[in-house]
C-alpha cells in the first residue's frame, strides 16, 4: 500500500515538475480560515532531541483539517528542495543546533542533512547565508502517522551561531536519501517537513512570524517562494506555521 501510494506521488510529481505546476505536497483540504496567533505553551513538552530548546513551534496535529507536509528533501528523486521556517528573537542565543519534523517514506540515507540558516529572505530572494553545511543527523520517531507517512523528529548540530534579537532568521534541515546502490526507495520516496496549526507543545511558539515559510527548488525551478502564494493552494492555516526547534542557550 505505501509502496503504491508513494508509486502515485513519484508519478503524479514529475508530471507536475515537467508542466510548471506547485509540488505534490501531503495535505488534506482545509477551510480558509488563518487561526490565531500562537500563544506560548506553559506545559510544553518539545521533542526529546530539541535539549536544550529554546523555540519550539508545535507539533503537527494529524487530526486537523489543515495539517500538511511540505517538500524538504535531497534524494535521487527530488533533488535540492528545502522549505525555510523563520523566528524572531526579543534576546540574544547562542544557537548550536536545528530540530525539523519530518514526515518520510524512506530511509535517511545516508544519515546527514545540509543545514543552513540565512537572513533576508523574501519572495524570489534567498537573502545570505549566515552559516551552512553538511552534518550527521539524530533520529527519532515522534509516533505519529500522516496519511501513511511517519513522522521522525531530526536533528543536526553544528558549531555556535549568535542570533540577534529583532534580526528575522530562516532555518532549514534537508535530509537525504542519495544511496540508490544499497536503498531503491532513494528513487521514489519523499521526506516533506510538518507544519504545526494549534502549536501543540511549543516553546516561545509567538517568536515565529505568521505566514513565512519559504521553499526554494531548484527541481521545481522555484526561487524563494512563500508556501502562501497561490501558486501554492494552500488554505491560510496550512501555510501558517512550521513545526521545528532550536537548540542552544539564550544570553
Amino acid at each position: 500500500m505505501i509502496f503504491a501510494v508513494t508509486l502515485v506521488l513519484a508519478l503524479s510529481l514529475t508530471a507536475a515538475a515537467a508542466q510548471k505546476k506547485p509540488p505534490v505536497s501531503q495535505h488534506l483540504a482545509g477551510d480558509a480560515s488563518a487561526g490565531s496567533p500562537i500563544q506560548d505553551g506553559a506545559q510544553a513538552t518539545p521533542p526529546a532531541l530539541c535539549s536544550p530548546c529554546f523555540f519550539y513551534g508545535g507539533d503537527l496535529n494529524v487530526n486537523d483539517i489543515n495539517a500538511t507536509g511540505m517538500s524538504d528533501e535531497n534524494t535521487l528523486f527530488i533533488i535540492n528542495s528545502g522549505t525555510y521556517g523563520a523566528v524572531v528573537l526579543p534576546f540574544q542565543a547562542a544557537l548550536h543546533g536545528i530540530v525539523f519534523n519530518v514526515q518520510a517514506s524512506d530511509a535517511f540515507d545516508p544519515q546527514v542533512a545540509t543545514y543552513d540558516i540565512r537572513e533576508g529572505v523574501s519572495s524570489g530572494n534567498g537573502g545570505f547565508s549566515v552559516q551552512s553545511g553538511t552534518a550527521r543527523i539524530k533520529i527519532q520517531a515522534t509516533g505519529r502517522n500522516f496519511l501513511g507517512f511517519n513522522e521522525y523528529a531530526i536533528s543536526v548540530h553544528f558549531p555556535t551561531v549568535t542570533l540577534e534579537p529583532g534580526v528575522e532568521y530562516w532555518f532549514n534541515v534537508e535530509p537525504q536519501c542519495l544511496n540508490g546502490a544499497q536503498d531503491g526507495s532513494c528513487n521514489v520516496g519523499r521526506f516533506f517537513v510538518s507544519n504545526t496549526t494549534q502549536g501543540t507543545n511549543n516553546i516561545h511558539g509567538s517568536f515565529q512570524p505568521l505566514h513565512s515559510m519559504f521553499f526554494n527548488s531548484s527541481f521545481f525551478a522555484l526561487n524563494w517562494l512563500n508556501w502562501c502564494d497561490p501558486f501554492f493552494g494552500f488554505t491560510p492555516g496550512q501555510c501558517n506555521l512550521l513545526s521545528y526547534g532550536l537548540m542552544g542557550t539564550p544570553n
